[in-house]
């Protein structure tokens, strides 16, 4: 076994700021020319003066966030007045509409649904106070050149377009054409300005003023561990009152834990970047998880220098991502410890399945999940590093997490145990615990709207009151459409159900969801504006029964075509998940709303291990969701029925979608139930709460291919058979 020497830092990091500075003096000014302006320009000041002097005069201002390019484009519209401060009115991601994940294209979809929302207001584009961006572009670029630079003549793989993947700097360069593209979507007869926003701010500030620690008297951390941003990876913020402030940030692209986890998932676990760090944190459960037995988790540990002050710094005799992207991410040193990586060309991309009978997957070796568990070992050993650091300088105890890795829930869930009452007691002598929330969209699905979060909290605009629901993507779906795309296709059957607007409506048709899901029945859930977000949390669900302990292979096997190694997550309400999970005391604010968006995992009690085998994961974990009465009432009714039926308001929930992104639009609602062979039923809701079932017709060439589904329909109807 060979020692591991460290190498930290750049080779050249004098080089490397002078070509910084000097591309930025260039290139700025013609970004200015084209209508793109910097978050520091005159243009930006004048708008953040003529916003405070908007809400002074008692104003209701409208701001446009957008994502112009780049993976998970989008366009956002947020609201901003003196008396409810900062509120989302939507974040519409681009994908949903296209049915491309991560999408990359200019969101003429998003925009489309941003300037109706708009005309509902009674407003028109040129009431819209100001555009913010995703990113402060020329700086973003820069930071490219930068890091370039401090490499040469090694570097020159980077020049290569495949050695960034998702986060090529193309779509910096395209953005010298969004001005001009976003006053044609928006029906102006002229480019619209648009300011591009630091992007670690963005998701800071979005992350912050929605969460229910927002305005509080007591100081609050937020922390941005991200692939990277427009100057580095890591960004660490604290929060006092209404104000946001950067307290360190580490100005590389290099040193990042999003990158590094992102590369590892993808180059061991075989899926494409992007697609591959859920899967991979999903396997880890499977791994031997003890730091002292793990095989790999010792040498790997030594791909991250621990440096003072909560520093890190990426162990560059190990790496190869400085020098080649993602074309040859290991060195000879690393690929000793890991073996060698997962070629780009053989990786596969399951978020892009168009035929689900043609899956590949690899099979679940020990070797590969414990590979797997000692990534999330020393992803966990960052994040407790950085936290802990942050803790010691702020002296604060609420946190706010964001950026992508934010969604590593088996993370965060290990944060709040770690920094308990003990903990603070110990080192801080003060008899508090961690407090946690994340956002339901802390990597960049958000960054639209966190862009005009930004920009008015840069303004002086206070917080508004804290995120209740993530259904902000896109409208509701009207019945025209619904029964429109139901009558498109002799494959499907479809029945009108009932009404779902009142109370009775809806918990009749609870009342049927229930009856199926409990006779192990698998249906589909769309109604209302979509998700925003990576998560279905009962908008674009589909819908199962946990206690049937082959509800995982059912749906994994038959429905999403999907790993193996892949958890169900339950829903629940407030009652049952108490009952059945150790929700923890630092997520406890407001009845544990910082369990609503599937973002922070909980331990299983011996109960749920015992009667809700299908939503405990290996490791013992399970990813909830609480579901409100009061903000989701058809999904709430539904659980308590089903608890009537089943002994437990829990129910599996999984996202409606097969290799694609989350359905939107009824069409793809119903190209979903056709991929997905396995499900029973599908229940559309229209905006006036009409609401449908639909189910395979024709299976195998075999007619009334639902019958079970309309048995129960029947039965629930009180008719015979």
């Amino acid at each position: 076994m060979s020692r591991i020497v460290t190498s930290i830092g750049p080779a050249h990091p004098r080089l490397g700021r002078l070509a910084e500075r000097a591309f930025l003096r260039w290139s700025e000014p013609g970004y200015r020319r084209a209508g793109f302006h910097r978050p520091d320009s005159p243009y930006a000041r004048e708008r953040m003066s003529a916003l405070d002097a908007k809400l002074e005069r008692g104003e209701r201002v409208l701001l446009l966030g957008i994502t112009p390019f780049g993976h998970n484009s989008g366009a956002s519209l947020v609201e901003v007045s003196r008396a409810d401060g900062i509120t989302i009115i939507s974040n519409n991601e681009e994908e949903r509409f296209t049915g491309v994940k991560h999408c990359d294209v200019f969101p003429e979809h998003s925009l489309r649904v941003v300037r109706e929302q708009i005309a509902r207001r009674g407003k028109g584009p040129e009431d819209l106070h100001a555009c913010l961006a995703g990113w402060d572009y020329p700086r973003y670029l820069a930071n490219m050149v930068k890091t370039f630079a401090e490499h040469v003549p090694f570097s020159w793989r980077l020049m290569h377009p495949r050695s960034a993947g998702a986060f090529n700097p193309s779509h910096a360069i395209q953005a010298k054409h969004a001005s001009q593209r976003l006053g044609e979507a928006l029906g102006l007869d002229r480019p619209m300005p648009i300011i591009g926003m630091r992007h670690h701010d963005n998701h800071a500030a979005l992350a912050w003023a929605s969460s229910p620690f927002a305005g509080d008297d007591e100081p609050v951390m937020v922390t941005v561990l991200d692939g990277f941003g427009d100057d580095g990876a890591i960004s660490l913020y604290r929060a006092d009152g209404t104000e946001l402030e950067c307290v360190r940030q580490n100005g590389s692209t290099v040193d990042s834990l999003g990158v590094l986890y992102s590369i590892l998932s993808s180059t061991q676990g075989g899926w494409s970047p992007l697609s591959s760090e859920g899967r991979y944190m999903g396997a880890a459960a499977w791994g031997d998880g003890d730091r002292l037995t793990n095989p790999y988790y010792k040498r790997l540990r030594q791909l991250v220098h621990f440096g003072a002050g909560g520093h890190l710094e990426i162990n560059r005799s190990m790496w190869n991502v400085h020098l080649a992207g993602q074309l040859e991410p290991y060195n000879d040193v690393l690929c000793d410890v890991l073996g060698d990586p997962i070629a780009l060309d053989d990786m596969w991309n399951p978020d892009a399945v168009l035929d689900p009978e043609d899956v590949r997957h690899e099979g679940v070796t020990r070797d590969r999940v414990d590979k797997a568990a000692a990534t999330q070992l020393l992803f966990e050993d960052v994040v407790f590093h950085v936290v802990e650091h942050l803790i010691r300088e702020t002296g604060a105890h609420r946190l706010v997490m964001a950026g992508g890795t934010a969604l590593n829930c088996l993370a965060s869930m290990r944060l709040v145990e770690h920094f308990d009452r003990a903990w603070f007691r110990r080192v801080m002598g003060r008899d508090v615990r961690l407090e946690l929330w994340i956002p339901p969209t802390p990597g960049d699905a958000g960054i639209p709207a966190g862009a005009a979060f930004s920009f008015a909290v840069a303004a002086g605009a206070k917080p508004g009151a804290p995120l209740r629901h993530a259904f902000l993507c896109g409208d509701a779906p009207s019945s025209t459409e619904i029964e429109t795309a139901l009558s498109s296709t002799e494959e499907i059957g479809f029945e009108h159900l009932g009404d779902a607007s009142t109370q009775t409506g809806r918990e009749a048709l609870a009342e049927l969801l229930a009856a199926l899901v409990s006779s192990d029945a698998v249906i589909g859930l769309y109604q209302g504006a979509a998700e925003t977000g990576p998560r279905a949390l009962g908008h674009r669900s589909i819908l199962a029964n946990p206690r049937n302990p082959d509800t995982l292979s059912i749906l994994n096997e038959k429905v999403k075509h999907r790993e193996s190694v892949r958890p169900l997550a339950p829903m629940a309400t407030l009652e049952a998940a108490d009952r059945f999970f150790e929700l923890s005391s630092g997520a406890a604010i407001h009845d544990f709303c910082a369990y609503d968006f599937m973002v922070l995992t909980a331990r299983a009690r011996p109960e749920a291990w015992e009667r809700l085998p299908a939503v405990v994961h290996r490791d013992g974990t399970s990813r909830v969701q609480i579901v409100r009465r009061d903000v989701d009432p058809l999904t709430h009714a539904y659980l308590v029925a089903l608890g009537r039926r089943n002994g437990a308001e829990v129910s599996v929930n999984t996202s409606l979608n097969v290799g694609a992104p989350i359905a939107q639009t009824p069409v793809q609602a119903l190209e979903t139930l056709r991929r997905a062979r396995g499900m029973d039923g599908l229940f559309l809701i229209g905006a006036d709460g009409k609401a449908f079932v639909a189910w395979h017709k024709l299976v195998g060439g075999v007619k009334d291919g639902g019958s079970r589904l309309l048995e129960g329909v029947r039965a629930w109807r009180g008719e015979s058979r």
